[in-house]
C-alpha cells in the first residue's frame, strides 16, 4: 500500500483538539447518497444508513494552530458498519496535509470565514467567487453535555490505495441551533439545503481526541 504522502512537517497522532463547533444530524436515504454524497467507487452501493452528519468546526487549538473545517459524513457503509468522511474542507494547508497521511482523510484546503453577531454566526467556505457553503445559524437555550459517547463515530477511510481505522472521541457543552439560510454548491458539497436535518446544535467548548489510526 503507497497511501498519502508524509508532510515536510507531519505531526503525528494522537492529536488533541479545542474549539467550538455546530453539528447537524441528518438520516439520509440510500438513493441520496448514492446520487449526492461524493462516494468512491468502493462506497457506491454499500450504504447502510444510520445518523449522517454536517459539521462545522472552529479549532481554537489543535497540534498545527487554529483552522476551520466543514465535514460530511452520510452513515455507516457495508461490510463492517463504519462511517467515513466523504467530503471535507478546512482553511489550513497544514491540516490537509497531516489529516491525509495520519488518517486517510480526503481534506482539501480553500477560504473560510467565521463571523459572529450575537446568537447569530455567519459561516462562508471557499472564496467569496466560488463558494461552497455559506450558512447563518442562530443558537441558544440551555446548556446540554454533547459527547461521542451519545453518537459515536467510527471511522473508515480509504486514500490512494490505503485503509485507515480512526475512532475519535469527543466532548463538550452544547445549545440547541437553528439554520437560518443555507446554500450550497452541489458540484463541490452534498446539497444539504433541501435535506431537512432531525435536529442542530452548537457546541462550545469541546475537545476532541484523534487516536492513532488502526
Amino acid at each position: 500500500m503507497i497511501g498519502p504522502r508524509k508532510p515536510e512537517n507531519n505531526l503525528a497522532p494522537p492529536w488533541k483538539l479545542k474549539g467550538e463547533g455546530i453539528i447537524m444530524v441528518f438520516r439520509f436515504k440510500k438513493e441520496w447518497v448514492e446520487e449526492n454524497a461524493f462516494l468512491d467507487e468502493n462506497q457506491k452501493g454499500n450504504f447502510k444508513g444510520g445518523l449522517g452528519f454536517v459539521m462545522l468546526v472552529n479549532y481554537s487549538e489543535s497540534p498545527v494552530g487554529p483552522y476551520k473545517e466543514l465535514l460530511f459524513i452520510p452513515g455507516k457503509f457495508k461490510p463492517d458498519n463504519l462511517q467515513s468522511i466523504t467530503r471535507i474542507f478546512v482553511d489550513s494547508d497544514l491540516s490537509t496535509e497531516n489529516g491525509r497521511f495520519n488518517w486517510g482523510i480526503p481534506k482539501e484546503t480553500v477560504p473560510m470565514i467565521w463571523q459572529k453577531n450575537g446568537k447569530v454566526e455567519t459561516i462562508g467556505i471557499g472564496s467569496e467567487e466560488d463558494p461552497v457553503l455559506f450558512c447563518k445559524i442562530s443558537s441558544g437555550g440551555i446548556p446540554f453535555p454533547a459527547t461521542t459517547k451519545i453518537m459515536p463515530i467510527s471511522l473508515y477511510q480509504e486514500l490512494e490505495g490505503k485503509g485507515f481505522y480512526t475512532k475519535p472521541s469527543g466532548s463538550g457543552w452544547a445549545k440547541l441551533a437553528k439554520i437560518e439560510s443555507l446554500k450550497v454548491d452541489k458540484d463541490q458539497f452534498p446539497d444539504i439545503s433541501k435535506v431537512k436535518p432531525l435536529f442542530c446544535f452548537k457546541v462550545n467548548p469541546f475537545t476532541m481526541h484523534f487516536p492513532l489510526p488502526g
